[in-house]
């Protein structure tokens, strides 16, 4: 279990995706350019399995905003959008109704 206060340290924000590509030499891996409002990054996820590159631009998705940034395949990766995924299937987690990108989840 964590506090409420463990939880408002997480900063969730809505993000469009601008591009999407399939990285070199990896079967599960996709690199996303996004629209975070006022600046653009890139994170790197495993979703390459359930998703085509060309069926994810301009989805709203949600995104860890303050998380560190790492280095997976030599790309750095700027955050970590959120998913479900049970035995068979993954899905993103999305907005039913268009939001401004960098909007902060509440």
């Amino acid at each position: 279990m964590i506090s409420i206060e463990d939880f408002k340290n997480i900063d969730l924000r809505v993000a469009k995706i601008l591009e999407a590509e399939k990285i070199e030499n990896s079967d599960n891996l996709l690199k996303l350019t996004l629209d975070l409002g006022t600046e653009t990054r890139q994170i790197i996820s495993g979703i390459a399995q359930y998703y085509q590159p060309q069926d994810l631009i301009n989805k709203e998705i949600v995104v860890v905003y303050n998380l560190e940034p790492r280095t997976i395949k030599g790309i750095e990766s700027q955050g970590m959008l959120l998913a479900a995924k049970d035995e068979n299937n993954l899905g993103l987690l999305t907005l039913d109704k268009e939001i401004k990108p960098g909007t902060k989840i509440s």
